[in-house]
């Protein structure tokens, strides 16, 4: 039997198990409208299957095919798709076992005779033969020593290249030979409901996979520094303990986010951060070490504006930044700004909260004169200051 022969048969026998009135409606309904009848999805994920085989399997050359069989047919290739990626990567993924020098909090918790050291351990992925590994910032912050260790039972220290924080993802380094990286992919391009597999090293174990789908994008997730991420990827592909750091992968194997949150009061909500993001801040990080950014040296608030002051200074936005404290000797006590007043807008731009604010101090501020809206005693008025660098 020949492949063609035999597609048409199979097409045959799908439509044949259909209720002879939903076939007959969906066909005439086409026909009036001018339309031509699509295949259906599960036809296509067979096709595929059938052309790329060698051979015509015989599962229809005897007897008609359930909707049960298809649907398994359709079950299998979700299955090989997710088993595929997880050989393509795994070789790729890193497990990170970190001492920290013990907190408060922990030293409390420690039984006595305690090393002073707390330990901990997380995920990773290695994106380069020269030894670059990605993870994330509260993994690897703070360490006094990190060990890597491979899939293949190889193991090595790991020196950190870098991390940043405010994004949560950091840079470590081993020196080893024979290794997979992975590589991005482009997170712009993801749609809801799109395979998303996630791949780490939950309680230490050997790396383990779960599968799901990219639930929404576009999120924002707050760090441990108090600032927003704002391209964060939200999954129900199930993150645990000790996956922290490791891919978030797409059904070709290429990297689109970092994991790096479980909210589970919310049900077990799982977060990465966007690819495009991550390899922004992972290329400074092997570069220079850090994520520069700016700083005006005050302590804020953000509070709304009274509709007066709206209505009579006509400012396009209806909150601003108030200044609570000044840094002596920083940017802003240059400047002239002092507590009480309000920042309203900066470089010509609304600031209406502290996120926006964060934002708009990137590395492009630094060093540079800019300008400011305030407003002080009921007044406008117009500064400028030069933002430092954040340390």
């Amino acid at each position: 039997m020949n492949k063609l022969k035999y597609f048409n048969i199979l097409i045959s026998q799908y439509l044949n198990i259909l209720p002879n009135c939903l076939w007959h409606n969906y066909r005439q309904g086409c026909i009036e409208n001018s339309l031509r009848p699509p295949f259906f999805t599960q036809t296509h994920f067979i096709m595929f299957d059938f052309l790329a085989s060698e051979e015509v399997p015989d599962v229809l050359s005897s007897s008609p095919r359930t909707a049960a069989d298809l649907d398994g047919d359709l079950l299998d290739t979700y299955s090989k798709t997710v088993s595929g990626v997880a050989r393509q990567v795994s070789g790729a993924v890193v497990h990170l076992k970190v001492q920290k020098p013990e907190t408060q909090q922990n030293r409390q918790r420690q039984a006595p005779g305690g090393n002073g050291q707390n330990a901990g351990s997380g995920s990773g992925f290695v994106i380069s033969t020269d030894g670059f590994v990605v993870t994330n910032s509260h993994v690897v912050n703070g360490a006094t020593h990190i060990e890597a260790s491979l899939p293949d039972g190889r193991s090595f220290h790991a020196r950190t290249v870098g991390d940043d924080p405010a994004t949560d993802i950091a840079v470590v380094k081993i020196d080893a030979e024979n290794l997979m990286p992975t590589r991005f992919g482009d997170s712009n391009k993801l749609q809801v409901g799109q395979i998303a597999i996630a791949i780490g090293n939950p309680f230490g174990f050997q790396y383990s996979v779960t599968a799901g789908v990219v639930s929404a994008l576009g999120r924002t997730l707050r760090t441990q520094t108090g600032r927003l991420i704002d391209d964060v990827i939200q999954t129900d592909a199930a993150l645990n303990p000790g996956n922290s750091g490791g891919p978030l992968v797409d059904s070709f194997g290429r990297v689109i986010g970092v994991n790096t949150a479980v909210i589970l009061p919310g049900q077990g909500l799982c977060f990465a951060v966007a690819s495009n993001l991550a390899k922004l801040v992972v290329g400074k990080l092997i570069l220079e070490g850090r994520v520069r950014r700016g700083m005006l040296g005050i302590g804020a608030q953000a509070v709304p504006l009274p509709s007066k002051w709206l209505n009579a200074l006509e400012i396009n936005t209806k909150g601003g930044i108030q200044v609570q404290s000044v840094e002596s000797g920083g940017s802003a006590d240059k400047a002239g700004l002092r507590a009480g007043d309000i920042i309203v807008q900066f470089e010509g731009k609304p600031v209406d909260s502290i996120d926006t604010l964060h934002k708009v101090l990137d590395e492009a501020s630094i060093g540079r004169s800019i300008s400011l809206w305030v407003l002080r005693d009921g007044n406008l008025k117009s500064m400028s200051a030069i933002p430092a660098e954040m340390r």
